[in-house]
């Protein structure tokens, strides 16, 4: 077993996933602290500005795998590694603990580090970050999670879209990978700060772009990708640990 501690920012469920290829599935989360991107609209500041890691606690594989069996009460289901960026942080020991009591583990990252462990995920989903996150991506890198994840989990790639740019980058993306299902999604434009989660959700502002973005796929007869919404912002806001 590993001796490396993982930074946590928090753990929380049962829930359901919110968003992506397991929208709606019933999921443990683990969310670590620290990431090497600042997106402009991030929704999970808390989890990503250094300013906030006196709030990340250094856990221990066991630890952090104890705090999920209490969460799932023993039974086996889907763990969610999130962030931040989840990455950066070594989880390959706990993937294997996990899978020796039968337990499932999703990853998604903006591709931007790629770990040998990857290939030991059940589900790997590569979000990189369109241009009004103001972050640039570095295809290499995505390439190399690619490379990593060959012959082990399933993957999918989902692009957060605000606006005719980004739309545009998601249409790069499904062509520079025809073979790896892609989903979209409508960005939140009201995400909250990073100590506020009951900070109001602009709901209308965000179905109208749901909506702008099933008419542009629609009219472009671009019939291969999925459009889906944040299931958990529609249900909670940004409410914090569902």
């Amino acid at each position: 077993m590993s001796v490396e501690t993982i930074r946590v920012s928090e753990i929380f469920g049962p829930t359901i996933q919110g968003e992506g290829a397991l929208i709606g599935l019933p999921t443990v989360f683990v969310r670590t602290g620290g990431c090497d991107y600042r997106c402009s609209w991030c929704d999970s500041l808390h989890a990503v500005d250094s300013a906030f890691r006196d709030q990340w606690i250094p856990m221990s594989t066991e630890a952090v795998w104890l705090e999920v069996k209490k969460l799932s009460g023993g039974k086996p289901m889907t763990v969610s590694l999130s962030g931040g960026n989840p990455a950066i942080q070594p989880l390959g020991p706990l993937i294997e603990l996990g899978h020796s009591q039968g337990y499932r583990f999703a990853l998604e990252t903006q591709g931007s580090v790629a770990r040998d462990w990857f290939r030991d995920l059940d589900m790997l989903v590569l979000s990189p970050k369109a241009p009004s996150s103001g972050m640039s991506t570095d295809w290499e890198q995505v390439d190399n999670c690619l490379r990593l994840a060959a012959g082990g989990p399933e993957i999918a790639l989902k692009i957060v879209v605000f606006n005719d740019a980004d739309y545009v980058f998601a249409q790069q993306v499904g062509q520079r990978y025809p073979y790896v299902p892609l989903f979209l999604q409508p960005g939140n434009h009201t995400p909250p700060p990073p100590d506020d989660d009951d900070a109001r959700v602009d709901i209308d502002g965000v179905m109208d772009r749901m909506h702008w973005l099933v008419e542009k796929v629609t009219a472009d007869r671009w019939f291969s990708v999925r459009v889906l919404p944040q299931l958990h912002v529609l249900l909670w806001g940004n409410k914090r640990g569902v």
